[in-house]
């Protein structure tokens, strides 16, 4: 069962296709699979990831329309080089893109603008409109009355038009009646002159983040190594909600500038070469990002018709300030030991702690607050939340076919971050299974490739209005994803 510690090693990089589509935002699955290779080592690699997610119309949405393929490729790379300075230390340098989103809504339904669209869910304006209108003294629906007659209510004359007005409608049934239809109409003209506020387009969001990690190793002895490092992280994005599905949202836009944050790792690993044998737990910090989120609600305007809306609308667009965006906390355990002779098993658990991640704009947080009694979330609501952790697990065989041919097959399962899910990213974890295949012209580089097809979770798509509850707008089922990669390796 002894195996050769280089061909050992390899058989588990020839798989660089690891995350692909995790959980939430998951990607790279953060392995630290380089930095524990033996002696001096260098890797390149980069993922392509091919998603198909489609649904219905589905929950509290009024119509039942199809849902067309909204997740959108893309690519990630990655990178290591690792240096064993002497026998005790070595020094290591990792590139990954932990992170990210990219997803865009066409077609017929309601997560794309059409002439259809209203502020909010009409049975819902309706009541607004009523409540509007009851909420009135009487004073201020005869004001309001002789205010849209052209009644310039702060001259003399207004003033004794008024006196009189409120005189008859308080007596006089017809005149009550008159002004009481024409002021609540006036309501019903101002709550549709919003449609013209609304956006324009389909629902968009895309975030990129990149990691690099300083990391630095100490073995005691040849079994033990104990790292830990610094890691300096990057994020930005964008995200555009439009259609029925986000009502007062719709229209909204946020773009998040490039801004980085710090934050740590540290491990311990522990081998036996000899028979492959080979395990590691490593515990990364979560990292904060303070920006200045720039954001627009064209629609904003539109909760003046509330009671007390005016001054929130004033102090909502003057409002200015950062928003912290942390990334998650997450622990890798890594194993792998051999099993036969030019054979090794392995496996990755990973866990992420999405359920503490949340993202709430400034403006788009106040808006919330703003209108939070409408939709009972008294204290407001998030743009993107999760309710559960990632747990993730791998399993596979890797095997030496020849003194230059390797391969590796794999199964994974991902546990998804909760159901129902943001509408931004509507799957609930997957199964998959992974082929890899790796060429070594000479014993000290190699390059290798791999696929991975996923069976992604069924889920149930909400809007942030409605986490935290059972409601959801969509239903996304039988998706899937393919993820191709390719890497190279050199040992010096």
């Amino acid at each position: 069962m002894k195996l050769k510690t280089l061909s050992s090693a390899i058989l588990l990089t020839s798989l660089p296709v690891t995350g692909a589509f995790a959980a939430a935002m998951d990607r790279s699955g953060q392995s630290m699979s380089a930095f524990l290779q033996p002696g001096n080592y260098f890797e390149a690699g980069l993922s392509i990831l091919d998603p198909d997610v489609s649904g219905k119309e589905a929950g509290t949405s009024e119509t039942r329309r199809h849902v067309s393929d909204m997740a959108d490729d893309y690519y990630f790379p990655s990178a290591a080089l690792k240096i064993q300075a002497n026998e005790n230390f070595s020094f290591g340098l990792l590139y990954d893109q932990p992170f990210g989103a990219k997803a865009e809504y066409t077609g017929n339904n309601i997560f794309v603008s059409d002439s259809t669209n209203t502020l909010l869910p009409q049975n819902t304006l309706n009541g607004l409109i009523d409540s509007t209108f009851n909420n009135m003294t009487a004073e201020e629906r005869v004001g309001a009355a002789l205010t849209a007659q052209g009644v310039d209510l702060s001259t003399a004359e207004g003033k004794a038009k008024f006196a009189q007005t409120l005189t008859a409608y308080n007596n006089v049934d017809a005149v009550k009646q008159q002004i009481d239809t024409g002021v609540k109409q006036g309501i019903t003209q101002q709550v549709d002159a919003t449609k013209n506020l609304l956006g324009k387009g389909g629902t968009k969001v895309k975030v990129d983040t990149q990691n690099i990690a300083a990391v630095f190793g100490y073995q005691p002895t040849k079994n033990w190594n104990v790292y830990a490092g610094g890691v300096y992280q990057t994020i930005k994005g964008s995200v555009q909600l439009r259609g029925q599905a986000y009502s007062l949202y719709n229209g909204y836009d946020a773009n998040i500038k490039e801004t980085g944050g710090w934050g740590w790792l540290v491990g311990v690993a522990y081998q036996i070469p000899e028979i492959a044998l080979k395990a590691s737990l490593t515990y990364r910090s979560e990292i904060d990002h303070d920006v200045n989120i720039r954001e627009s609600l064209p629609t904003l305007p539109a909760l003046g018709l509330l009671p007390g809306g005016a001054s929130a609308v004033q102090s909502i667009s003057k409002a200015n300030g950062d928003t912290t965006i942390t990334t998650p906390q997450s622990v890798n355990l890594d194993f792998q030991s051999g099993i036969m002779a030019d054979t090794v098993a392995f496996a990755n658990v990973r866990w992420v702690n999405w359920k503490d991640f949340s993202i709430r704009p400034l403006k788009f947080g106040l808006v919330s607050d703003a209108i939070g009694s409408i939709v009972q979330k008294p204290n407001g609501f998030n743009l993107v939340e999760y309710s559960d952790d990632q747990w993730s697990v791998t399993a596979g065989v890797g095997r030496k076919l020849t003194e230059k041919w390797a391969g590796n097959v794999s199964v994974g399962w991902d546990s998804g971050a909760g159901n129902p899910v943001s509408t931004l990213g509507p799957t609930e974890g997957y199964w998959n299974v992974g082929l890899g295949l790796q060429y070594s012209p000479a014993p000290n580089y190699f390059i290798a490739g791999g696929v991975k097809y996923f069976w992604l979770g069924d889920a149930k798509a909400q809007t942030g209005a409605q986490a935290g509850t059972s409601g959801y707008v969509a239903d996304f089922q039988d998706n899937n994803a393919i993820a191709y990669g390719m890497k190279i390796g050199y040992k010096f």
